[in-house]
């Protein structure tokens, strides 16, 4: 499987690139089987792809979980650049908690009327992230941009274990 992580293309590319696939595939489904039932399994296929994916990924890696995880935050950080602004409001030993205020994946994809793909391509990543973290890290998102919020509330918290942590 290959490492998302570890690409040479920003992963706003990347995902570009996959819904020039996926759009036309999810609407000839939605024709045939009705959007439902498209729905279902393609957002079904694409949720398990990613956890395997990312679960792959993090258990290449060595630490902790929240070493781990925090591993991974910072690859997929520096593949989304300036495709995603936010602003930090807490950053300590138990808590991490971002503002997201400016997104590019999701105007890519309300642009194509299809919030709900870019939700599972990109927005569900951070949990799929934090599920190979060993319970370490936990993180709780009420609003998004995707679905029509003026902004996204990442709220991590840290139970950490590594030599750093509490």
């Amino acid at each position: 499987m290959l490492n998302p992580l570890e690409s040479q293309i920003s992963y706003l590319s990347r995902v570009k690139a996959q819904s020039e696939v996926l759009i036309p595939v999810l609407k000839r489904l939605r024709k045939e089987l009705g959007n439902d039932r498209a729905n279902e399994l393609v957002y079904g296929a694409l949720r398990d792809w990613s956890r395997e994916v990312f679960s792959e990924v993090g258990s290449k890696k060595e630490g902790s979980g929240f070493e781990i995880w925090s591993a991974m935050d910072e690859e997929l950080g520096a593949l989304t650049g300036d495709d995603i602004e936010y602003e930090t409001l807490r950053e300590d030993s138990e808590a991490l908690d971002l503002n997201v205020t400016s997104c590019k994946f999701a105007q890519f994809f309300k642009e194509f009327g299809e919030p709900e793909l870019g939700a599972i391509l990109t927005c569900e990543v951070d949990h799929h992230m934090t599920a190979v973290s060993q319970q370490e890290v936990h993180l709780n998102i009420d609003k998004t941009i995707m679905k029509g919020d003026n902004l996204c509330d990442f709220r991590y918290k840290f139970y950490r274990t590594d030599s750093n942590g509490a």
